[in-house]
């Protein structure tokens, strides 16, 4: 789930997002192992023809071979790939909708011969489109021995109608100099979410029909469509969620499920929110006081960083920082919300915190301040989330299911020492509740809050230091799936599978055997070293 992004680990390409009130996706990072481009599936329907290469019609949805969806920028991984556009009706519910179409791709197998149940990859956000994340999962290793099927979520960037609207990702930019919890921040922001979907409905957008129902049906049909028999899902960050609503909804044809960054839709919301921080900051700062050089630098973190949350909430500090690829300077104000905003992402660096932590408690403010507006003013936050479905899911799926008093009640048993102006804001949720009286979009049905149960074999991956998806979520959807594998790697933030050699090991295993997937690897996984400052 994202609504900003993170300071760069690795290789990032995006991550919970500079976008609306999103629960970060997950970073995109580059992982283990490249499939060859020119490798040719031999996956196929049980007609001769490779998966995507035939037309088909199944009720309402339909499936045509073509070009491949676009990109932001080019993806290697997609040159080999078989593509075409998934057309489903807009509106299920009524028979006088329109139609969207949806963008699909299909990377081969690298393997000779390859299994015949394919991986369909659900993508980050809400917002994020699959076909762009398709690097990380090739460059992971899931496309080893199986096709991995990309689809652009419907309203994502590459689908028809794609609901961005960059004008709320120009507001984020400009939000860095504002004080982040000011009523003032507040009415601008929700002008811009109004403005956004003012202009998607003046496009005759059924803004009501942007939500996991209708999302799950898409990838049911888009199953019966390229005729597969079988296949397995892999969903991050928020695609976790909607792989649960599918599993629960569309469980026929359904070999295994891999989650990564778990949200459960049962509990999705402000409270569990806060709890994910809080599990996320724990594990980083118990890390850093069990290395001796760490602890002797920076000793009693967690109480540093309380404090700092309450002083900077009572007085904003404002810096100036200049950011790579932008001459001007530009001005920056941190205030309690925003230090919190910004940690929840830091985890993602987490070797830095520590010493970041350090210097703004000794009046050194810039480190942090230039992660925070580089995230913000990152050309990959502009233009490329899809607003009208993250706020399609918040608005119809979460805030109905979860008052004010719920959301504040969460972050005060999590963070009792937070000034309440805090409290009101929960991470990556900024705005949430007046964002969703603008947008006006009616309730779903409240069986979308309903657990998942089954005997599905189910792998629940976790970070450690993962503050956007807190490791305890693993516990919680498993307990209602009799098959399901919990899995925590230590020491490592949201959607593990694009930071972690060991998360790609593991993930890649289950699909082979989904009752043994191979973990030794967590045996030999070690903390990060610390930077220690002068």
């Amino acid at each position: 789930m994202t609504r900003h992004r993170a300071p760069s680990r690795r290789r990032t390409v995006r991550r919970l997002q500079a976008t609306s009130a999103g629960m970060a996706t997950g970073l995109l990072v580059t992982g283990l192992l490249a499939a060859p481009a020119q490798a040719q599936s031999r996956t196929d329907t049980g007609t001769g023809a490779p998966i995507g290469t035939a037309a088909r019609t199944v009720g309402a949805a339909s499936f045509e071979p073509g070009p491949c969806p676009k990109t932001p920028e080019p993806i290697e991984a997609l040159q080999g790939a078989r593509c075409g556009t998934l057309t489903v009706p807009e509106n299920r519910a009524k028979p006088s909708s329109r139609t969207i179409k949806l963008g699909v791709a299909i990377v081969p197998a690298a393997a000779d011969t390859p299994k015949p149940d394919p991986i369909v990859w659900l993508a980050g956000g809400p917002g994020d489109d699959s076909v762009g994340e398709a690097k990380m999962a090739i460059d992971g290793g899931l496309n080893r021995d199986r096709d991995v099927i990309f689809m652009s979520q419907r309203g994502t960037y590459s689908a028809d109608p794609a609901l961005l609207c960059p004008n709320i990702d120009q507001f984020n930019a400009r939000a860095v100099g504002l004080v982040y919890g000011a009523p003032s921040t507040e009415r601008l922001h929700v002008e811009a979410t109004k403005a956004c979907r003012d202009q998607l409905a003046g496009r005759g957008v059924d803004l009501s029909a942007y939500n996991d129902t209708e999302s799950a049906a898409d990838y049911a049909d888009l199953r019966t469509a390229l005729g597969i028999e079988q296949w397995n899902m892999f969903g991050i960050s928020y695609g976790t969620h909607l792989a649960l609503v599918y599993t629960r909804l569309h469980p026929e044809g359904l070999r295994s499920v891999g989650i990564d960054g778990i949200l459960p839709p049962s509990s999705a919301g402000s409270a569990l929110t806060w709890s994910s921080a809080r599990q996320g900051f724990d594990g980083l700062f118990k890390a850093c006081a069990e290395q001796p050089a760490c602890n002797r630098r920076y000793p009693n973190l967690s109480a540093t960083f309380d404090r700092l949350v309450r002083d900077l909430e009572a007085h904003p500090v404002t810096t100036t920082v200049t950011l790579p690829g932008n001459p001007k300077p530009v001005k920056v104000v941190l205030d309690g919300g925003a230090l919190v905003n910004w940690m929840t992402s830091a985890t993602h660096v987490a070797p830095q915190v520590p010493r970041a932590l350090d210097e703004l408690a000794h009046g050194k403010p810039q480190r942090i301040a230039q992660q925070w507006a580089g995230g913000k003013l990152n050309p990959q936050a502009m233009g490329r989330v899809s607003h009208g479905l993250a706020y399609g899911i918040f608005c119809s799926e979460w805030t109905p299911y979860e008052s004010q008093e719920q959301a504040l009640q969460g972050g005060q048993e999590a963070f009792p020492s937070f000034p309440r102006s805090v409290l009101a804001q929960a991470p990556q949720l900024t705005f949430l509740r007046p964002d969703c009286d603008v947008w006006k979009v009616p309730a779903a049905p409240r069986t979308i809050r309903d657990v998942t149960r089954g005997d599905i074999p189910t792998l629940a991956l976790s970070g450690g230091f993962d503050s956007q998806t807190g490791a305890e979520n693993g516990p919680y959807v498993a307990r209602t799936l009799s098959r399901a594998k919990v899995v925590t790697v230590p020491y490592e933030p949201h959607v593990v599978f694009a930071s972690s050699e060991c998360a790609q090991e593991i993930t890649v295993s289950f699909f082979d055997t989904p009752a043994a997937p191979k973990t030794g690897c967590l045996n030999s996984l070690e903390p990060p070293e610390f930077e220690i400052g002068p």
